[in-house]
């Protein structure tokens, strides 16, 4: 009889708490997806975007190219007369004949080459003289091209990011992000257990 009793006691305490046991088992599983399932996301409205500005130098190559302005300086005509190699030739013939005709011996050698030189003046003189066209200088001006290449050096502002307000939840935070993010942002929402 007494262990009737307490068989049926034991079987009424197992059934009363098998309940408990499942609800807790059902809130643990629970527990358990939910941090298996991780951080969820959301958007938010973005109140401001201010862009974040750097100035940078930026050198432009140009070539640029000019006229210089030279001298040079020409001959125009002949440095000897027309015909004055001639007359020359003429000249230290006549001369040497002349010569030739003075003296004897030794002497008459000296006289043949000293009349040669001095026809040869005399010929040379007397082309001189003569009509031709007489040497012309002059400055002749040439134009010539010259380039380098010159650098023209400016500042641009370039963007390196953006300093964003936004609301989630009615309260404000503020980011910064590589780009503008338009009218809303995408937020991530982690909700962990306060501590104590």
């Amino acid at each position: 009889m007494f262990s009737k009793v307490v068989t049926s006691g034991v079987v009424a305490i197992g059934v009363l708490g098998a309940p408990a046991a499942f609800a807790d088992h059902q809130s643990q599983d629970w527990q358990d997806d939910s941090y298996r399932a991780g951080p969820s996301y959301d958007y938010a409205k973005v109140i401001s975007t201010e862009p974040i500005t750097r100035q940078v130098r930026v050198d432009t190559p140009r070539r640029e190219c000019w006229t210089d302005t030279y001298y040079e300086d020409r001959s125009y005509g002949y440095g000897e007369r027309p015909g004055t190699a001639g007359r020359m030739i003429l000249g230290g013939l006549i001369g040497a004949a002349i010569g030739n005709q003075i003296g004897h011996g030794d002497g008459r050698r000296a006289a043949t080459v000293a009349g040669a030189l001095i026809g040869t003046a005399i010929g040379h003189d007397a082309g001189s003289r003569a009509g031709g066209p007489p040497v012309v200088r002059q400055s002749v001006p040439r134009d010539v091209e010259r380039c380098e290449v010159r650098y023209e050096t400016t500042y641009e502002n370039h963007v390196e990011g953006y300093n964003v307000v936004y609301v989630y939840d009615g309260q404000r935070h503020r980011t910064r992000l590589p780009y503008d993010p338009g009218e809303r942002i995408r937020v991530r929402v982690d909700v962990s257990p306060a501590e104590r």
